[in-house]
């Protein structure tokens, strides 16, 4: 209407209903450039907590996924600190932050690992539950997984004692046709007594002998 029409901008002013300020700031841009409102941040009842949720949320990463604090969880933290808003605000704010930290972690760079055929296993537990005559009973499953093939066998026992531990590995590899040259193991209560410093550890003597009496 300025360029075109050769309109005053108070007469722009009447005819659109715009302040003269919004006016001279659009005749400054280009063109071809559409501006955006951009609402001014408020504070509101969460923003005083957040850095808290975010030192929270950040020190969780670095945790196993079963010590990491839940959103109900951290929402009864803030509460005791003073929070008066509601659950669902947290939750947005925790939901949109996980989402954000995950997309970050996929673009990060990572080394591939690669193994040979026979060159090595994994093996640790798991904790799970069945219905057991009618009863919800919990049971420990030995995982042994080939590195390469990814092939794996799965044997549930009742405890995680050594007897458990020597029966999985010996089904397992009945089953797999062959041993690997090395087994990686996780820091399990029944192959590590202690972690020492330096990420070092501690191997259980009945582990160790049975694992250098496996043939290779």
């Amino acid at each position: 209407m300025f360029f075109r029409d050769h309109l005053t901008i108070s007469e722009i002013q009447r005819r659109t209903s715009l302040s003269r300020n919004t006016i001279k700031k659009w005749l400054k841009e280009p063109q071809e450039a559409a501006l955006q409102y951009r609402r001014a941040k408020v504070d509101g009842k969460l923003s005083e907590f957040e850095p808290q949720l975010l030192l929270a949320l950040k020190a969780d990463v670095h945790r196993p996924k079963r010590d990491r604090r839940t959103a109900r969880m951290l929402f009864a933290a803030i509460k005791q600190q003073g929070y008066t808003g509601g659950y669902s605000i947290v939750t947005d704010f925790i939901r949109r932050w996980r989402n954000s930290a995950t997309a970050v972690t996929r673009q990060s760079a990572f080394v591939p690992l690669k193994f040979e055929l026979g060159e090595a296993f994994q093996f640790d537990w798991s904790e799970e539950w069945l219905m057991v005559g009618g009863a919800h009973r919990k049971i420990l499953v030995a995982h042994t997984k080939l590195c390469a093939s990814r092939a794996f066998v799965l044997s549930a026992y009742p405890t995680q004692s050594h007897e458990m531990l020597f029966d999985a590995h010996a089904r397992a590899f009945a089953t797999l046709g062959g041993i690997p040259k090395r087994g990686i193991y996780d820091n399990m209560k029944t192959a590590v007594d202690k972690v020492t410093k330096g990420n070092g550890r501690l191997i259980n003597t009945r582990f160790f002998c049975y694992d250098s009496a496996l043939p290779v």
